[in-house]
């Protein structure tokens, strides 16, 4: 039978006296600097750490009494409360409107900005379950964003009214947007044979036809 035996591990002094001493290293000019440094940003960072969190907390429960005080009990701050934030900051509310309405030009009058939201109006009107506008939402629509800037839009807008379809699909949607820009208010310049939409194909064939007789 063999048997297994604890051996205890050799002393410290053992191995101290197998093994070559040490020399101590002298310390260097710089280990003073460089370890009272080190205990300063202990230190530092020990009384750092509750104060900035003491001025996060402050100003978050600044902020949210400030917006209170302007919104009351409610989550939004109404009219009234913007009344009285804009007389509290020395603005006039009706300056503030009227510079945020000649921003809101200059947005609509980029042309790149204006197709944007005019494709973005499409996804925005329609229900989220349909893949096309309904015809009076549709008319609607164009009303608000082309009818002061299209001096046809009248003139498509009776024909959608008088015309066979009750949706409007997004290819044709944009595609009224490009006609808009593109083509001359007497129609002179419109390629049949282009890759129109058949619904605007109808609507220059009708115009033209009323134009006649």
């Amino acid at each position: 039978m063999y048997a297994l035996k604890l051996v205890p591990p050799p002393s410290p002094a053992c191995c101290s006296r197998n093994m070559p001493p040490r020399k101590k290293r002298r310390p260097s000019a710089g280990d003073d600097t460089t370890a009272k440094k080190s205990r300063q940003d202990s230190v530092f960072r020990k009384h750092e750490t509750p104060q900035i969190r003491e001025e996060e907390t402050f100003a978050s429960k600044r902020c949210l009494e400030w917006f209170y005080e302007y919104a009351g009990c409610e989550d939004v701050v109404g009219p009234d409360g913007m009344e009285k934030f804009c007389e509290d900051i020395g603005v006039e509310p009706e300056n503030r409107l009227r510079n945020s309405l000649d921003y809101l030009r200059s947005v609509l009058n980029d042309s790149t900005s204006f197709k944007l939201i005019y494709r973005y109006a499409f996804d925005f009107a329609r229900e989220k379950d349909q893949r096309s506008l309904d015809l009076s939402t549709a008319k609607c629509m164009l009303g608000l964003l082309l009818g002061k800037t299209w001096p046809l839009f009248p003139v498509f807008n009776q024909f959608l009214e008088q015309s066979k379809y009750k949706v409007i699909n997004k290819d044709q949607w944009c595609n009224v947007l490009e006609f808009s820009r593109t083509i001359n208010l007497d129609l002179s310049n419109y390629d049949e044979d282009g890759a129109w939409p058949v619904l605007l194909d109808e609507f220059v064939e009708w115009y033209k036809e009323r134009q006649m007789s």
